[in-house]
């Protein structure tokens, strides 16, 4: 990185971000200099997060948002885009986790982890590629998992949204590339966040969210002949 703040002028929305991996990675892009623009289902949680990130991002603007309804997030992207300027970064990083045997879920629990894991970035991504394409310049990275690449007992839920994550970051990258618009995906092992248990497991020894911002860091300032398409992270020792 040339600059002390290699982000400055930068508008970067990331959703999930009250919490965990995504207060991590608004943290981290604050610091660099992004104006931030997140949100999140939980309003308080969200305050939290914006009171903190104002003590080293330029700006931060914080909305609670239903990533899995269109019509909030049109709201919420139109006002960044008037308010802020141009989205430079969109972060997917909002997701929800629910494992027991498939054949125990309900109809519910499915609409819920798909459209939460799955289908908002689908969303979310479609009402911000537009101004992307327009500046012929951003970064789509989506939050994915290892759990996107191999299955697991009590699993197959979570999996299917993550491996459906997969092959839509391969196929928006190739219908974005040519506007100079750059889509990753990152798959992290598990991580010690509050997001699910991790039963006999060192947390010292897991991931942590900081590692994951580290990642998005590396991704937003590569040099812009290239790209990276998808990054597999795991802890040095198994915790």
């Amino acid at each position: 990185m040339s600059s002390a703040k290699p982000l400055d002028g930068k508008v970067a929305v990331i959703t999930g971000a009250s919490r965990g991996i995504g207060l991590a990675i608004a943290r981290k892009l604050g610091e660099m200099g992004a104006t931030l623009s997140i949100c999140a289902r939980d309003p308080q949680k969200l305050e939290s997060a914006k009171n903190e990130l104002l003590t080293m991002a330029p700006q931060v603007f914080a909305a609670p948002v239903d990533v899995t309804r269109p019509e909030q997030i049109s709201t919420f992207i139109q006002y960044t885009q008037k308010n802020l300027g141009p989205i430079a970064i969109l972060v997917n990083n909002a997701g929800v986790g629910w494992f027991g045997p498939a054949h125990e879920a309900t109809e519910q629990i499915w609409d819920s982890i798909l459209d939460t894991n799955l289908k908002s970035v689908f969303l979310v991504s479609k009402a911000v590629a537009p101004g992307m394409i327009e500046q012929k310049t951003g970064h789509i990275i989506n939050i994915s998992s290892l759990a996107g690449k191999n299955a697991f007992k009590n699993g197959a839920i979570y999996c299917a949204s993550k491996w459906g994550l997969l092959g839509l970051t391969e196929s928006m990258a190739e219908d974005l590339r040519q506007y100079g618009i750059r889509v990753a995906a990152i798959c992290p092992g598990s991580v010690a966040t509050e997001f699910s248990p991790h039963a006999g497991k060192d947390p010292a020894k897991m991931l942590q969210s900081e590692d994951i911002a580290h990642v998005v860091a590396m991704l937003v300032t590569q040099a812009p002949r290239s790209f990276i398409s998808e990054i597999l992270i795991r802890p040095t020792a198994k915790p």
